[in-house]
């Protein structure tokens, strides 16, 4: 199990970094590492960014140093998004299996959690977002069609869009953490338009299904001070809750949207429309 530690930044110092500074911060190059469970520890609301891709090997999730607990998620609450093959995810209570795109809760104080993939040739690829959390939840799987689902945007705009709501307080309580995921329709390309801030959440994107040789450039910083990032498939990014959040691809693509802070209000956004941005 490996952890990379990320600060925090304030957006006046922000707004000085070159792009190497930029990636290094908010960035998250390699999700997924073979055989291997990887977090980003981030000072943002001490929200967690990781993957799980077991192969050949059944994955225990441990507490890492930077925790201080006797399990990881002593303290904590987890969202995981299986983005790959058939997953199997264990606890000291039960068995869950994740189809692509299915989603699953795990509330704090779950023990005993493993991850594996019910087919190595087709190997799992569990995206996770984690969170503190002061209240045990009870533990659930949530599919599309568990899942609150909203169309957005229109073709005109270019950001005609899906918005999965996987794992929000409308469909199974959570401390703080919301899940969720957007699809891009066809001849779209614009995600989280217009754009916004939230002072009181932080959030990650995980961008996939982008194909081979295409990109998407995600879009952050303060609404008046922008910078972008290239970004390509199965990479993550963090976003500050004083910066905007947005992308543009080169093809279609889908990402997943995490979330935590002090409210569960999804519809909590400071509206920055395209025309006042710099």
């Amino acid at each position: 199990m490996q952890t990379e530690m990320r600060y925090a930044g304030h957006p006046e110092d922000v707004r000085h970094y070159d792009t190497t500074r930029i990636r290094k911060e908010f960035l998250i190059e390699k999700v997924f590492i073979r055989d291997e469970i990887f977090f980003v520890y981030s000072l943002y609301d001490r929200f967690m960014v990781g993957g799980a891709m077991p192969v050949t090997k059944r994955l225990k999730l441990e507490a890492t140093e930077d925790l201080k607990a006797p399990d990881f998620l002593s303290r904590r609450e987890m969202g995981i998004v299986n983005t790959g093959g058939p997953a199997v995810v264990e606890t000291a209570d039960t068995s869950y299996e994740l189809d692509y795109k299915d989603a699953l809760y795990l509330g704090q104080g779950t023990r005993d959690v493993v991850f594996s993939s019910a087919d190595p040739d087709k190997p799992a690829k569990l995206y996770i977002n984690s969170a503190p959390a002061h209240q045990s939840y009870p533990c659930k799987k949530v599919t599309r069609e568990d899942a609150e689902v909203n169309v957005l945007g229109d073709l005109e705009s270019s950001n005609h869009r899906t918005v999965i709501k996987l794992l929000v307080n409308s469909i199974l309580p959570t401390c703080q953490l919301q899940m969720g995921m957007t699809e891009l329709s066809p001849g779209s390309v614009w995600n989280t338009m217009p754009v916004h801030t939230h002072d009181r959440r932080m959030e990650a994107y995980f961008y996939f299904e982008v194909p081979d040789r295409q990109a998407v450039c995600h879009f952050m910083g303060d609404p008046d001070e922008t910078r972008h990032i290239w970004m390509v498939n199965d990479q993550a990014v963090l976003s500050p809750s004083w910066s905007i959040h947005s992308a543009a691809g080169t093809s279609g693509y889908t990402f997943i949207w995490g979330m935590a802070g002090e409210n569960l209000d999804y519809g909590d956004m400071d509206v920055r429309y395209p025309d006042t941005l710099k």
